[in-house]
């Protein structure tokens, strides 16, 4: 089969095209024929193989794998003992591993039936971003009816996912991005949108319940006065700290917490069957779906993944076997 393959951590440009054998699913696994893969900013740090803490996922020394890539959308091939949630032939979308490839490997807790009407394309698209912004706001932030949320950098993509999930959810909901992307907050639900060229989110005092912060290109103390007295802020780490900084910004906020009305969170988001149904049901019911920026073939991935590591994607990005 082809796939993409990486031999060492490093630059994205060292990604190469191979032809390799056929994985075989394990005990609870299931073998998928790969039509589409999200691609997120965690492939560009597994890639890399920084931030470091990105290589407890992929291997310490060097890539487990050898193929990047964790979301997929495909067909069911061939499964291995004891799976129960999926058989031979459904059509699926979620995570597994090295799935910039024709087939991929994943556990069947790791996967739910592919949305009705959606392709493969667009299915491929949500699993990991669709869960971090369900995570974030459902979990960490308990987004409810009424509560005016915003969400900084919403059109990336999770942003773009947790719009249309905090509206889900009954929630007021306005949108930072830049002036090109004002039009595509609005056609996924924000009521109010912000361009931060133009102003700043921070000045509006006590303005929002919740804030869902996906850049984390501001000091905690001007987002704090911005929130509620009682609000909450929930930060979504994703920008490639590293070292002593990156503990400061993981553990900072949590410390403040403590001597704070206000509640400062942070959340680890992992793939689940249950939470991939409950994005299923919500696209299903006309609540969601993906803003997909660009698609690009399988020999393309360099290019994909450019293109995030850059921070000018609108939405997703796509492989297509």
């Amino acid at each position: 089969m082809k796939a993409i393959i990486q031999d060492t951590y490093g630059p994205i440009e060292r990604l190469e095209p191979r032809d390799i054998g056929l994985p075989q699913p394990a005990e609870r696994e299931v073998l998928v024929q790969v039509h589409a893969a999200g691609l997120h900013i965690g492939d560009v740090f597994a890639v890399r193989g920084s931030p470091f803490i990105a290589r407890l996922a992929t291997g310490l020394g060097r890539p487990k794998y050898g193929v990047p890539g964790f979301d997929l959308a495909g067909t069911v091939t061939a499964i291995g003992g004891g799976v129960s949630k999926v058989a031979v032939g459904d059509e699926v979308f979620g995570t597994g591993r090295g799935t910039a490839a024709e087939f991929a490997r994943a556990g069947e807790h790791e996967l739910a039936l592919k949305p009705a009407g959606l392709t493969f394309d667009q299915a491929a698209a949500i699993p990991t971003s669709g869960l971090a912004a369900l995570h974030g706001l459902r979990d960490a932030g308990k987004v409810k009816a009424g509560q005016r949320v915003l969400i900084n950098g919403a059109s990336g993509g999770v942003g773009t996912f947790a719009i249309q999930i905090a509206k889900a959810f009954g929630a007021h909901v306005t949108g930072v991005a830049s002036t090109r992307n004002l039009e595509l907050m609005r056609s996924l639900g924000a009521d109010e949108v912000i361009d931060y060229r133009r102003e700043d989110f921070t000045t509006r005092a006590a303005a929002w319940d919740l804030i869902f912060d996906n850049v984390e290109n501001r000091s905690l103390s001007e987002i704090r006065r911005a929130l509620t007295p009682d609000g909450t802020l929930v930060l979504n780490s994703g920008t490639g700290a590293s070292g002593l900084r990156m503990l400061v910004r993981l553990a900072r906020p949590i410390v403040l917490s403590r001597f704070s009305r206000q509640s400062l969170r942070r959340f680890l988001s992992n793939p689940n069957h249950a939470d991939l149904v409950v994005l299923k049901d919500l696209v299903e019911a006309g609540q969601l779906g993906p803003a997909i920026d660009r698609t690009y073939p399988l020999d393309e991935a360099v290019a994909a993944l450019r293109l995030i590591a850059g921070g000018h994607a609108r939405g997703k990005v796509v492989l297509v076997t």
